[in-house]
């Protein structure tokens, strides 16, 4: 059994989400399918619909014109009837009624009373018009004529005048000398008068549609220099026998004529405009022939009965696509179990165990949690299986897999890497040196009772040997991870088996890389601490050994707003290290936690920190970084009381930056720190917000007066839209709680520029300044002597 060179980086089937990505994909499709099929048959009916409506359209515009045009054509058949009526009909029919006196023989003389009289009823009785005047060319009648004919022609003249105008133009111009040049509508009428005498109009008479039509029924001679003219006026209503007519002729239903446009639902209005000025003289209204909504109404049951065949033929297919994909979604779920789960024992194998414990370690990565791996092995499965046969070795190996996985908790994972070889994944180990000896004492007591096999024809007395690495203590490299369990392992199996082992370094047979930095830790930070408690003229501490010394390096904040001054600054510890050099938090702060000298080395900065920051101008703060371990301290509060007290610093030029998992653990007791450190005045920031537990609920019942927006959302601005939304809503959120906001990691004009204009109050990051030592802070001191610098609100994250 070897397990030295374990590779968990294996090219395995999607995650565990794929499938369920994957069916909720083919649902959208047959969705899509399914809204695309009611679309093209909901597109058929609107085309027919469409056609129908336009045909409809089509046909009603067709009899509008055609009405338009028998109107136009019975007022042009009554000018030219007139017309015809006065060049020749009178001078047939009427001889003896011209005058025979003077020089002049021809029918431009005056006509007696009589003749005007004959000529009108003659036009009523042979052409049918509704009335008829003879009048000269002031407009008064020449005729013999009751009456209520001529109170009748008195209401009608003021309406006539127009149109009388028109024709003694027409005549004056049919005569007229080349004195003078005749405008164009004098051109226009004399044409017509030289044609045909007669002019008609279609205008409103007594509130009804009439055709008026004008013709001059004398002429003008060259001997007769002052000749008598005299006009025809004939009335023709066109809402009577008229409009029946055309009602025949044009195939309108129900033809009326309405004063107002007072059509029905099912019927249409035509205007009628007076020819003269356009204005509307009433409407036509009838019930128009619709082909479209016939051809609609009689299409539209097939067409039904098609939309709910197709309908049905679609639910059948969509049906059957649904259970394919259903058979689909169980043959992926199969495969999917045949390749990440273990035949024999359905544990997950080796390809889905290396996955959880890559999610498991990405997860951990910027977390306070904890999680241990177990290889386990069992210690005489080989004699077993020589001596039982393979059948009992594949029993004894489902026995031992369901002893293994009673004795874990529900989030734990147990996977066959192969034979007798197993793996564990004990999530979330908040206090490993409990958790994990219950555990693995209860598993190897598990695997060292006795196994009936056969049916009870065998028993068979193994045990196992388990082998752990505490995950993040030895390491993020999924591989040394696994070669510190498998050295573990080897170390429980040379320890006479039936046992387990938690890995330590020496087990390498080299010395403990973190045991050797926390013990020069634990060094310099006594000599620090007593230099700084004795004061820096206080004699060498002897007889230990230089490891170097502790340092407090500072980066600025600055407000984001004209001028970005420098309005506080970060406190960041440093070791440099005598043959190490310059090592960053991150290098021993885990050592510093591990080895419990995470109080006493916070303890340090706070200090300084407060010692330095007293030489700053007056409106200046700084901010400290504050472990979990040093809130859970009953006496914390104190402590930062008394250095402040020490230092001479104002309580609210002191900031104290908390992480969310400080406020998750134990929050009652840190609840009480905190409440008695806001009472005197101290800031608290909440550090990295977003990246870890955020809860809204910390930000109102901790009373945190600066949010520090993480880099991580900061470095995607400019790359990603999700950055600018994250940072987006943490500014608003603030602004409505009225807590600053401060965004960590500013590199670049763009990532200033663009978090100043989201709203965020404080800037901090590489394009102001990196982390400098003490010496090297001029900030202050140029702001100072400007006299620059202003109170920037609230606590730095």
């Amino acid at each position: 059994m070897v397990f030295r060179g374990l590779r968990l980086h294996i090219v395995v089937p999607s995650s565990s989400n794929t499938f369920q990505q994957s069916w909720i994909a083919s649902g959208r499709i047959l969705f899509l399918i399914a809204v695309s099929g009611l679309g093209a048959i909901g597109l058929v009916v609107l085309s027919a619909l469409w056609a129908g409506t336009e045909s409809d359209a089509a046909a009603l515009d067709r009899q509008r014109q055609l009405v338009n045009a028998r109107l136009r054509e019975q007022v042009d058949q009554v000018a030219h009837v007139i017309g015809q009526f006065g060049n020749g009909y009178l001078t047939r029919v009427y001889p003896a009624a011209r005058s025979t006196g003077g020089s002049s023989s021809s029918l431009d003389a005056v006509l007696t009373a009589a003749a005007g009289s004959a000529i009108s009823q003659t036009a009523m009785s042979a052409f049918g018009y509704d009335q008829a005047f003879v009048v000269d060319e002031k407009a008064q009648l020449l005729m013999l004529a009751d009456a209520q004919t001529e109170k009748r022609y008195r209401w009608m003249k003021p309406l006539f005048l127009p149109l009388l105008q028109d024709a003694r133009l027409g005549v004056r111009h049919g005569t007229v000398s080349n004195e003078r040049t005749p405008s164009s509508m004098e051109n226009r009428l004399a044409s017509a008068v030289r044609s045909n005498r007669a002019l008609a109009n279609l205008m409103r008479l007594e509130g009804r549609p009439t055709i008026v039509g004008v013709v001059a029924i004398n002429e003008a001679t060259e001997r007769q220099r002052q000749p008598m003219r005299q006009f025809l006026i004939v009335v023709r209503f066109i809402d009577g026998a008229a409009l029946d007519e055309l009602s025949r002729e044009q195939g309108l239903n129900g033809a009326r004529f309405a004063r107002t446009a007072d059509a029905d639902e099912n019927e249409v209005a035509f205007q009628i405009d007076a020819t003269a000025n356009g204005e509307p003289i009433g409407f036509i209204v009838w019930r128009p022939d619709l082909p479209g909504s016939r051809v609609i109404g009689r299409l539209m049951p097939a067409l039904s009965i098609a939309a709910l065949v197709i309908a049905i033929l679609f639910s059948v297919l969509l049906v059957r696509l649904r259970s394919s994909l259903g058979e689909l979604r169980r043959s992926e779920l199969h495969a999917r179990q045949l390749a990440l789960h273990d035949v024999l024992t359905d544990l997950p194998n080796r390809a889905l165990f290396a996955m959880r414990f890559d999610e498991c370690l990405a997860e951990t990565q910027n977390s306070t949690e904890r999680s241990a791996v177990a290889l386990l092995d069992l210690d005489r499965f080989k004699a077993v299986n020589d001596t039982f046969g393979h059948a009992a070795g594949d029993e004894l190996i489902r026995m031992a897999a369901e002893r293994i996985r009673s004795q874990l908790r529900p989030g734990d994972t147990l996977a066959r890497l192969g034979g007798d070889e197993f793996a564990l994944l004990l999530r979330d180990i908040k206090d490993h040196d409990h958790v994990l000896p219950a555990i693995c004492e209860a598993i190897v007591a598990e695997l060292g009772k006795p196994f009936p096999l056969l049916r009870g024809e065998a028993v068979a007395r193994v045990g196992g040997s388990i082998g752990v690495t505490v995950v993040p203590d030895a390491g993020r490299n999924a591989d040394d991870i696994m070669r510190y369990a498998d050295v573990a392992l080897y170390e429980a199996k040379m320890g006479g088996r039936g046992q387990w082992r938690l890995y330590s370094p020496s087990m390498d047979g080299g010395r403990n890389a973190r045991d050797i930095l926390k013990n020069e830790l634990r060094e310099v930070l006594a000599k620090d601490t007593a230099s700084s408690a004795d004061g820096p003229q206080s004699d060498p501490i002897v007889n230990r050994p230089d490891f170097g010394s502790l340092e407090v390096y500072y980066q600025t904040v600055h407000r984001a707003e004209a001028g970005y001054a420098a309005s506080g600054a970060e406190a960041l510890v440093r070791w440099r290290h005598s043959q190490r050099g310059l090592l960053t938090p991150a290098s021993f702060i885990p050592v510093a936690e591990e080895g419990g000298l995470i109080d006493a080395l916070g303890f340090w900065v706070l200090r300084e920190a407060c010692r330095a920051a007293c030489k700053w101008p007056e409106d200046t703060f700084v901010a400290v970084n504050v472990s979990p371990a040093q809130l859970r301290r009953p006496n914390f509060a104190e402590e930062v009381f008394a250095v402040l007290e020490e230092s001479g610093l104002q309580p609210s030029r002191l900031e104290l930056e908390l992480t969310e998992s400080s406020l998750i653990e134990d929050n009652s007791d840190v609840y009480t720190v905190l409440k008695s450190l806001r009472s005197r005045g101290v800031q608290v920031s909440l550090d990295d917000f977003g990246t870890g537990f955020s809860c809204l609920s910390h930000l109102v019942r901790f009373d945190i007066d600066r949010i520090k927006i993480d880099r991580s959302f900061v470095s995607q601005l400019g790359a990603r839209a999700n950055g600018a939304a994250i940072i987006g809503a943490i500014v608003a959120l603030s602004r409505n709680l009225g807590i600053s906001t401060t965004a960590e990691g500013v590199e670049t004009e763009y990532q200033r520029d663009f978090l100043t204009a989201l709203g965020c109050t404080d800037l901090q990051g590489y394009f102001f300044s990196k982390p400098v030592p003490l010496r090297d802070l001029d900030s202050f001191q140029k702001a100072e002597s400007a006299g620059l610098l202003t109170t920037a609100p609230g606590a730095v994250a």
